[in-house]
């Protein structure tokens, strides 16, 4: 029992008529009425009564029909979800951001491209944030979580994200950074200071100290990412700058305190880069695509 002939079949039953089902079907007359006896050869009964005038189902025939019409209605609904199997996206999408983005601002971006492209792999590396822009420089990832520098290469794609705000974070143990803190009159320059080695960030430190007029800095040790700067100050090694974000969710966040008299500090500009090159790709274009809106 093929789906050509339940389609003819069914077909018939709403015509009624041989003469206008067989052109529909582009078969003789002579051919469909070998289907139909097919048919009934097949479930063992007749299907339809007809004579020169009318064509009539059978109660077999009626029954027939509800299976034919749910086997056709089975097909399509199989043929729809392999055809939309094969236009949904596959692939690789590989991305970059700190260990913090990567739990603070990455999930709700992924959330909805993955709802809308269940078949795409993606890979995540994790990292100094400062190192964003130079991974997708060298096309190691397609796309970054990254902090806006001051001049932007035309080379870079930068969709704003959030406005991040930077802080001034010291020790809570009792050490002789805390013992520094509490005089009178801070002197700054005797003050250990832990710096990230470079990026934005270093960017917004040489800033804030230049305000404060104190000769060159005590730089006790210049680290890879925020994560670990934090995890320095909390050890009492010194003071640095750091996003709140991170602070936040750092394990050690009990451990280090906000300088809240340390002066302003310029927050981050974060957001998603990419290459301009890169932004008509398949993968990448879906991925800003799933995001505009959330």
């Amino acid at each position: 029992m093929d789906l050509k002939s339940l389609k003819m079949f069914v077909h018939l039953t709403q015509t009624l008529h041989f003469g206008k089902t067989a052109e529909a079907s582009h078969v003789s007359t002579s051919t469909l009425s070998r289907i139909i006896q097919r048919l009934e050869g097949e479930v063992g009964c007749s299907i339809l009564h007809r004579d020169n005038r009318s064509v009539v189902l059978t109660d077999a025939g009626q029954q027939l029909k509800k299976y034919a019409e749910q086997q056709l209605e089975q097909w399509q609904l199989l043929r729809l979800s392999l055809n939309q199997k094969q236009a949904e996206l596959h692939g690789k999408l590989h991305i970059y951001c700190s260990v913090t983005a990567a739990y603070s601002h990455l999930p709700p971006l992924l959330e909805r491209f993955r709802r809308q492209h269940p078949l795409v792999e993606i890979v995540l590396a994790t990292g100094d944030a400062a190192d964003a822009f130079e991974q997708v420089q060298q096309q190691a990832v397609d796309f970054a979580i990254a902090v806006k520098p001051e001049n932007l290469s035309r080379t870079f794609y930068f969709q704003h994200l959030a406005n991040v705000p930077l802080s001034v974070i010291a020790p809570t143990m009792a050490c002789k950074v805390q013992q520094q803190l509490q005089d009178g009159v801070r002197s700054w320059s005797d003050i250990p200071i832990i710096l990230p080695d470079h990026g934005v960030a270093r960017k917004r430190f040489e800033y804030w100290y230049r305000k404060k007029q104190q000769g060159k800095p005590n730089i006790y040790a210049t680290v890879s990412g925020h994560e670990a700067l934090v995890s320095m100050v909390a050890l009492g090694c010194g003071i640095g700058i750091a996003p709140q974000v991170v602070v936040e969710n750092s394990p050690v966040k009990d451990r280090v305190q906000y300088l809240i008299d340390a002066g302003e500090i310029e927050p981050f500009n974060l957001g998603i880069c990419c290459l301009n090159q890169s932004r008509e790709q398949t993968l990448v274009k879906a991925f800003f695509d799933a995001i505009k809106d959330s």
